[in-house]
Formats: C-alpha cells, structure tokens, sequence
C-alpha cells in the first residue's frame, strides 16, 4: 500500500503523522519505506537526527537526475533508499534544494517519475509519502504515485474551508493522472476531547459524508520531545496516550493485523 500524507496547510502534523504511521509499521515486522519530499526535511530530521545533514541519498537526485536526456550512469529510485535507526525502515531522503529544482521538472512535465520509480521498487510491505504544504509539483508527483491518501486535519474554521479545496484537489488529480487514488479519510489531529468546537466540527463533517477516520491523535507536548530525541513515539514513548492513540489509527487502516497493542509497547521498549 502506497499512501501519502497530505494538506496544502501547514501545521497539521503531516510529518508527524507519517513518521509514526510508518514507525509503528516497521515496529509490526512490515517491511516499510518512508519518502520526504518536502524541503523542509522534517521527516528526514525526525529519522536521522544530525545525520539528516550528511545524507547523500535524497529524492532532489533523483528528480535533478530525470531533467537530462542521458541515459547512462543514471541512478534508480531503489539507489537512493538509506537505513535508518529503526528495524525494517527505510528513508529515502529530502534536502533543501527541492524547491530549487522544481519550476524545471514542471516545465518538463516529470509528474509521472516518482510512479516510475516507485512501481520498480520490490520488497516494500507499506510506502508512506510526506508532502510539502503545497499543491505542487511534489505534492501531485506523490499523489499520482500513491493507491490512497491520508490528510491530517485540525478542527477549525479556517482548516475546514481548506479541506474543501485540498479534497477537489485530489479529486481533480485523481480524474487526470491516477483513476486508483482514494481518500482513505481525514486524521483529526491535535484533537481537545473536552473542547466543544472539535466536536461540533467533526460532527458536522460527518454529516456531510466526509470520511472522518475513528481515531483522533490529541495534542500533547510528548510529540515535540518526541521530534527533539529523533525517536517516533512508539520508541520514545511506547505506553503515552499518544502513541497508543497512533496504534489504534494504524490499526484501523490495517483492520486484523496481528499484534496487540500491548506486544507492540513491549517489542519497543525492548
């Protein structure tokens, strides 16, 4: 399964959400890829620590690489996927100078070479794509690649006017260049059980058929110690609120999947 995290908003937790998503994943025994494709590096730094800056293997080669009608010595995407701390993950990197490159792979027309890439790939049980806060070259590139799409979601008026757009966004990439593409649902993120206005919004998105997903991530400074060791909660903190509610959204996007959440928190803290 191929999924990409995505929303035009910054803030929402797109990074976040796919580091854990695919940490969990790799905790699970699956065999996962995780690719940054947004030049602010958050998932590549959340991964790879200070190690994130010497990391040669990053998706700006393999975009800039794609710009040259020179066939031989070219790199495939299977070449720039690095190991990262964690067992059974796998990263292939971002770097800054992303954005640099992109108005030349627009004008190009490369919306088909992640795909490309990504469809050669063997051996993955689970791919998860983060995302620039944009809808750009890069965002579109992943939305093309992926089978569904996730989107990170905070409760509030300005957020959901944005969802409005972002979901004809997809629904338009989705109609011209990937007929595969679903919205598996909307993350509510950073959600106050206690506060009225979470609930009103999320009732009323509800009543509009949006694909709200049954778990809700809340808001809790563990995710930012979190970011600050480079440890994915169920590392760093495998019994905390949070992460347990990161294992009960993985588990409803992987309805029967073996492990009790109990034997993940064990398996690690080991």
């Amino acid at each position: 399964m191929r999924r990409v995290i995505f929303n035009q908003k910054g803030g929402v937790g797109k990074s976040s959400i796919a580091t854990n998503l695919a940490a969990i994943s790799a905790a699970r025994g699956l065999r996962t890829l995780i690719i940054d494709l947004d030049s602010q590096c958050n998932t590549t730094r959340y991964l790879m620590g200070r190690e994130a800056d010497t990391a040669d293997n990053d998706i700006g080669v393999f975009f800039a690489q794609t710009l040259s009608f020179r066939t031989r010595n070219r790199r495939r995407l299977k070449d720039f996927v690095i190991s990262t701390p964690f067992e059974n993950l796998d990263l292939i990197a971002a770097n800054p100078e992303l954005g640099d490159i992109m108005a030349q792979l627009e004008s190009k027309h490369k919306i088909f070479k992640l795909r490309e890439g990504i469809t050669s790939l063997r051996g993955y049980d689970a791919i998860y794509i983060d995302t620039p806060p944009a809808f750009n070259f890069y965002s579109m590139s992943a939305l093309v690649a992926a089978d569904s799409c996730l989107i990170p979601f905070d409760c509030d008026e300005f957020s959901r006017q944005a969802l409005y757009t972002l979901m004809e966004n997809v629904e338009e990439t989705r109609s011209d260049h990937n007929e595969e593409l679903t919205i598996e649902g909307i993350i509510v993120n950073q959600f106050q059980a206690q506060a009225k206005l979470p609930q009103r919004v999320v009732q009323e998105l509800r009543d509009e058929k949006i694909p709200v997903l049954e778990a809700f991530l809340s808001s809790s400074i563990k995710m930012r110690e979190s970011h600050d060791q480079c440890l994915p909660l169920i590392h760093a903190f495998p019994k905390h609120k949070l992460t347990l509610e990161f294992v009960a959204l993985f588990e409803l996007l992987h309805p029967g999947f073996g492990v009790s959440a109990p034997e993940l928190e064990e398996s690690a803290s080991a």
